[in-house]
C-alpha cells in the first residue's frame, strides 16, 4: 500500500518533488490567501456580537488549526524516520519545524490581540492559550534538539522522539475548551455538520484554512530542500546541480 512512498526515501527523488510541487503550492498559496483575506476582511457582514473585531478570526483560526496541524506532520515524518530510518523523514521533521513554530506564534499574538477588547486583557492563564504556550515551546525543543548535536542521523532520532512525547498536547490542546471552563470560544468549523459560523462567513476562513496550509507546503519545501543540499553537498548529483545553476547563472549574466 505504501510502496509509492519508498523511491522518496532517497534524498535526490524527494528534492525533485519538492521541485515540481513547489510552484503550485506558491501560486495555491497566493491565490487562496488573496481571496480569502480580501473576502473576509472587507466583505464577509460583521458579526453581531462582536462587530468587525472578529475578523482577526481569518488570520488566527488558520494559524491556530494549522500549528498543531504541522505538529502531527511533524510527528509523523519523526515515526517514519525511527522506524524505517529515512534520513529524509528527519529532515522533513525538522524542515517543518520553524514554520510550525511561526504558526504557532502568529496563533498567540492574534490571539492576544483578538483577547483585549473581548476579555479586557492581553493575556490570561487560559487552558487553551497555555496548551498553545506549551505548543511553540515544544517546537523550539525539537529545533534546540536537532542543533545541539554534530551527527544529523543522531540528531533526527533524538529530536524526533522529542516530537513524538510532545504530540501528546495537540489533543489536550483541542479538547481544552471542552475538558476545562475556559474564557476561550468552543469549536466553530470543527463542527461540519453543524457549525457556529455563518456560511457568508465560513467559506473565506475556509479559503484562508487552504491557504496557510499550501503556504506551510511551500515554505517546508524549500526548507527541505536546503537542508537536503547541505546534508547531502559530497553527492555527485548535489554537485552536478550546483555545477548546472552556476553555468545558468554564467549565461544569464553573459545575456544581460
Amino acid at each position: 500500500m505504501w510502496k509509492w512512498l519508498h523511491p522518496y526515501a532517497k534524498t535526490e527523488r524527494a528534492y525533485q518533488l519538492c521541485n515540481t510541487l513547489k510552484p503550485w503550492f506558491w501560486l495555491g498559496a497566493l491565490g487562496c490567501l488573496s481571496i480569502g483575506t480580501v473576502w473576509g476582511l472587507l466583505f464577509a457582514p460583521a458579526d453581531y456580537q462582536q462587530g468587525d473585531s472578529f475578523r482577526i478570526i481569518y488570520i488566527h483560526v488558520p494559524a491556530a488549526i494549522l500549528s498543531m496541524g504541522t505538529y502531527v506532520a511533524m510527528a509523523v515524518a519523526a515515526l517514519v524516520g525511527i522506524v524505517w530510518q529515512w534520513r529524509t523523514a528527519f529532515m522533513s521533521m525538522i524542515a517543518m519545524a520553524p514554520v510550525g513554530a511561526l504558526m504557532t506564534f502568529i496563533a498567540l499574538f492574534t490571539g492576544a490581540a483578538w483577547g483585549k477588547p473581548m476579555w479586557g486583557a492581553w493575556w490570561v492563564w487560559d487552558a487553551r492559550l497555555t496548551s498553545e504556550l506549551i505548543l511553540l515551546f515544544l517546537y523550539f525543543g525539537v529545533m534546540a534538539l536537532y542543533a545541539a548535536f554534530d551527527d544529523k542521523q543522531q540528531a533526527g532520532k533524538a529530536a524526533g522522539v522529542m516530537a513524538l512525547v510532545g504530540v501528546v498536547n495537540v489533543p489536550i490542546i483541542h479538547y481544552s475548551v471542552e475538558w476545562w471552563n475556559t474564557l476561550h470560544q468552543g469549536a466553530t468549523i470543527s463542527k461540519f455538520d453543524n457549525p457556529s459560523i455563518a456560511a457568508e462567513m465560513l467559506w473565506p476562513l475556509l479559503i484562508n484554512l487552504l491557504g496557510f496550509a499550501l503556504f506551510i507546503g511551500a515554505v517546508t519545501g524549500v526548507r527541505l530542500q536546503n537542508e537536503i543540499i547541505r546534508r547531502e553537498r559530497h553527492r555527485p548529483w548535489v554537485q552536478q546541480l550546483a555545477a548546472q545553476n552556476l553555468d545558468d547563472k554564467g549565461e544569464k549574466h553573459h545575456a544581460v
